[in-house]
């Protein structure tokens, strides 16, 4: 009898195919697939949602759930984007600059499926992406010591503050918050309670899953409901879907856009905090740029339509890369998921790889899954999504929060938890309100104790110097610098432009 010797990859391969991960990869897939398809449910909150319940699983079975859900929402938000004009999640706004005028020309089927296609050759050239280039950055980080540690964390925080659009002060402060609720708890170092008021349950610091919650899920309610945007199902979805399968020769000339999408999303991708809706903004103009038909970009072209959609979807495999070989999340879902690997005693970061070899087979064998079971689904006339998008918003809002109440609750069991839940929800609905990211609060949180901790380590070895002297260091640290500085640069020069030009300044978008 021949045996296949084992190794880390077939392991992790052999654990995904368990029968018991496999219904929680297709429990993700369904559960992503309406996420996506709820206008104002970003795929950031059903991961955190979700985090609360998928704590007592094994790992693997947990980030299978986490992982198909947020593959799923990338399928399932191009379905509002293109009936309704209403992205399903943040990723797909790109999708709307064509995908509802061909809705208009009685052209939502052709839409639908050739979104599909661009999603699933964007989630796989991602996927190619993490097998390649996941362990070789992960041995590159392996040299990285406390200064290095402490520059990654900063130049992570300040890319999420760089693209909070247009917003640089407000993310800094935001940035800064999460960094002041990272120091409450137990001193890295000596170990000595810090801001915990006497308040026994905050020694261990500020749990992160009620603050994830109440940030992303708690708020978004309250922020829907005080706003009542009740104009979302004032809009009539278009029902007339038309032609279903593209042809060959339509599937030709949408090659070169598919490949202008998953390069630009790969690269973009790799970049911390930086998400798919930047990705397929980029990729749609790159596209229009070289297509021969620039002038049906943003009436109904297939080819912006695809490249914005495989933009955004590729970025998933570069998140997914940064986050587990680096330790700084991707975007706002990684970072989400980072707090239950901690949880769960997976600690990202350079030396992951090295003591999981069999991590990132497993990865990869979930996103593939998932990816083609989603695309099989998505080529499916499923006419029932198009009732679910008018569904009034109020019985939503009842089961969402609903959700974070009882998910919350479970990780602990612990009433804390919900206050605590509740109590960020305020704050978030505040930041909301007021303009103020909630990603660089989060990462502040996530990341606060491993800068502080790596800083602190540097300082007490050689001091400052440790930090300035090293290359690897500086790079980051000028990165970090440049991604403050550069955007408002740019804004004054374009804003000074405008005036030379003769228009009006306080019209012109920074």
């Amino acid at each position: 009898m021949i045996q296949i010797a084992a190794s880390p990859v077939t392991d992790g391969i052999m654990t995904v195919l368990q029968v018991d991960t496999l219904l929680y990869i297709g429990l993700g897939i369904l559960v992503g697939m309406l996420v996506g398809a709820f206008p104002g449910v970003t795929a950031t909150m059903a991961v955190a949602l979700a985090s609360g319940f998928t704590l007592t699983l094994e790992p693997i079975q947990g980030l299978a759930v986490l992982l198909t859900i947020y593959v799923a929402a990338q399928f399932g938000d191009r379905v509002p984007a293109i009936l309704i004009n209403t992205p399903g999640t943040p990723a797909s706004i790109s999708t709307t600059f064509d995908g509802y005028p061909l809705a208009l020309k009685g052209q939502a089927g052709l839409a639908l499926t050739t979104s599909a296609f661009g999603s699933a050759f964007g989630m796989l050239f991602g996927i190619l992406i993490l097998a390649v280039a996941a362990v070789p950055l992960s041995e590159f980080a392996r040299q990285f010591g406390p200064p290095e540690m402490f520059a990654l964390v900063v130049f992570g925080l300040t890319m999420m503050v760089g693209v909070s659009s247009g917003r640089i002060l407000k993310g800094l402060a935001a940035g800064a918050f999460g960094l002041l609720l990272a120091t409450v708890g137990r001193d890295p170092i000596t170990g000595d309670a810090r801001f915990t008021l006497n308040v026994l349950e905050l020694n261990g610091g500020v749990p992160f899953i009620p603050v994830i919650i109440g940030f992303f899920g708690v708020a978004e309610v309250l922020n829907q409901i005080l706003t009542r945007r009740r104009h979302l199902h004032h809009v009539k979805p278009v029902t007339q879907l038309g032609q279903w399968m593209p042809g060959r020769k339509l599937m030709q000339r949408l090659f070169k856009p598919m490949g202008i999408g998953a390069v630009t999303g790969s690269v973009v991708g790799l970049v911390p905090a930086v998400g798919g809706d930047i990705a397929g903004i980029i990729a749609w103009d790159n596209a229009r740029k070289v297509s021969k038909h620039p002038e049906e970009f943003g009436k109904g072209s297939l080819e912006g339509l695809t490249a914005g959609d495989t933009s955004s979807t590729a970025t998933l495999g570069g998140s997914v890369t940064t986050t587990m070989a680096l330790g700084v999340p991707g975007d706002s879902v990684m970072a989400v998921m980072i707090g239950s690997m901690m949880i769960w005693g997976i600690q990202p970061g350079p030396s992951l790889f090295s003591s999981r070899p069999d991590l990132v087979s497993s990865l990869v064998t979930i996103m593939l899954i998932a990816t083609i079971l989603t695309l099989g689904l998505s080529l499916l006339r499923m006419r029932g999504m198009v009732k679910l998008l008018e569904l009034p918003s109020h019985y939503l809002w009842v089961i969402i929060l609903i959700f974070c109440m009882v998910g919350t609750y479970s990780i602990n069991n612990s009433v804390f938890d919900v206050f605590m839940m509740m109590i960020f929800g305020a704050v978030g609905l505040f930041m909301l309100r007021f303009g103020f990211p909630a990603g660089p609060a989060v990462l502040g949180l996530i990341l606060g104790p491993l800068a502080e901790a790596n800083l602190r380590r540097a300082l007490i070895t050689d001091g400052w110097a440790s930090v300035f002297t090293s290359p690897i260091a500086l790079v980051l640290l000028a990165i970090s610098v440049a991604a403050l500085v550069v955007p408002p640069l740019r804004a004054q020069l374009k804003r000074r432009k405008a005036v030379g030009a003769g228009a009006d300044p306080a019209k012109v978008s920074s």
